[in-house]
């Protein structure tokens, strides 16, 4: 069993007046949160809330970028070239930055969101886009990837630091990849599965898959989805259930 692993959700995920989730509890529950940076999610008052809540409770904030789509929520591919990618990206990261600086909270990370972060995950242009990106806006930031993919690796080649993340809520493909959320088995909504399969992983470093034996994936954090309905219960189970195996909750960076 390992004996540390960071607890992360997306939050920030509101929009003007529409609130997602209920940030005010999972920021209590949390080591790290990765802000919606006003593209698929996000505004400068959602953000700077955001901010101030990670300060009170002294959880680690990540950038959270995605495809500039609110009504799809990030998770449609909108045609653009790398390039294009790469300057949306850079664009919402100064955003939260900038929203940072009247906080006091530094943001430490930086996590894509959605149809974004699948899509880094497969695709090289992509990923490495991304990461010239981050260079160029902070140099210091770590790249938190999605466990086993091509976003992982290229930060890892290019000198990142670099960790992985699995996902509580999420089911998985043999490959590695997320069962895409239109498909049976794509979330998982029952906190004790959810948590079931994540000490299994920890006892092992295999995750269980759909239609597969069980594979392995390194993983330093673990999501849960703010947007889940499901996401204070099943965040709050986790927590407990890997107190009880002595395991401790802390984010990845210090």
């Amino acid at each position: 069993m390992m004996p540390t692993i960071d607890l992360n959700a997306d939050l920030g995920e509101g929009y003007g007046p529409w609130a997602m989730g209920d940030d005010a509890a999972m920021f209590g529950l949390i080591s790290s949160a990765s802000v919606a940076c006003g593209g698929h999610a996000g505004d400068a008052e959602t953000m700077f809330a955001s901010l101030n809540l990670a300060q009170q409770h002294g959880v680690t904030v990540g950038a959270h970028p995605g495809y500039a789509d609110k009504a799809g929520f990030g998770r449609r591919v909108i045609p653009m070239t790398a390039g294009e990618i790469g300057r949306m990206v850079a664009g919402q990261m100064g955003a939260l930055l900038a929203i940072a600086a009247l906080t006091g909270r530094r943001v430490r990370y930086i996590k894509p969101h959605g149809a974004l972060a699948n899509l880094a995950a497969v695709d090289a242009d992509v990923a490495e886009a991304i990461l010239a990106a981050t260079r160029a806006v902070d140099p210091d930031l770590a790249v938190l990837a999605i466990s086993g993919t091509m976003l992982e690796q290229r930060a890892a080649t290019r000198g990142f630091a670099v960790y992985s993340e699995i996902f509580a809520d999420r089911g998985y493909l043999p490959n590695g990849q997320l069962v895409p959320r239109q498909h049976q088995g794509a979330m998982i909504h029952d906190p004790e599965t959810a948590l079931s399969r994540l000490l299994r992983f920890m006892d092992s470093g295999r995750m269980a898959v759909v239609d597969g034996p069980p594979i392995a994936l390194r993983a330093q954090s673990i999501c849960v989805h703010g947007d889940n309905p499901q996401a204070v219960g099943m965040a709050r189970r986790i927590r407990e259930g890997l107190a009880a195996q002595g395991v401790t909750i802390r984010c990845f960076v210090g």
